[in-house]
């Protein structure tokens, strides 16, 4: 029962980084493969889903809030939409393999969606990017622990 409800916390803390809110899940899944007990391929899976879930409720608030943008309660202003949309047509969809980056890989996926990028093309990108930076810290780690 523990081990599933810290498989559980590292999904909720992934799927949280993933979104526009400021966390980070890559202390919980370092502090889960420095404990050797958990599955580095289920620490792993576990955090990949979550985080590219996150990513997947970015994209949809994207699809969803561009019909809001003229509103005064509106969170980013004409020209921060108009910079950040003319960023990702400039690099396209390949923009989305940055989407693992600290502060700019969660607008990535908010713009991807008010753009329309198509779900199956969002969600390859995104899960390339999210699973190899798990994949990475999580070899890092445990090469230094070895």
């Amino acid at each position: 029962m523990i081990d599933l409800a810290a498989y559980f916390g590292l999904f909720l803390a992934a799927l949280a980084a993933a979104t526009i809110l400021p966390m980070q899940s890559e202390a919980v899944l370092v502090g889960m493969l420095l404990t050797e007990t958990y599955s580095t391929f289920m620490i792993v899976a576990v955090a990949s889903f979550g985080n590219v879930l996150g990513s997947l409720i970015n994209w949809a608030l994207g699809r969803w809030i561009e019909r809001f943008r003229n509103r005064c309660w509106f969170p980013v202003g004409d020209s921060a939409m108009e910079r950040a949309q003319g960023w990702y047509r400039r690099y396209g969809r390949w923009s989305l393999l940055a989407s693992w980056l600290p502060i700019v890989g969660d607008p990535i996926t908010v713009v991807a969606g008010t753009l329309r990028e198509p779900l199956p093309t969002f969600l390859l990108l995104v899960a390339i990017a999210k699973i190899s930076r798990y994949v990475v810290l999580a070899f890092a780690t445990t090469s230094l622990v070895s």
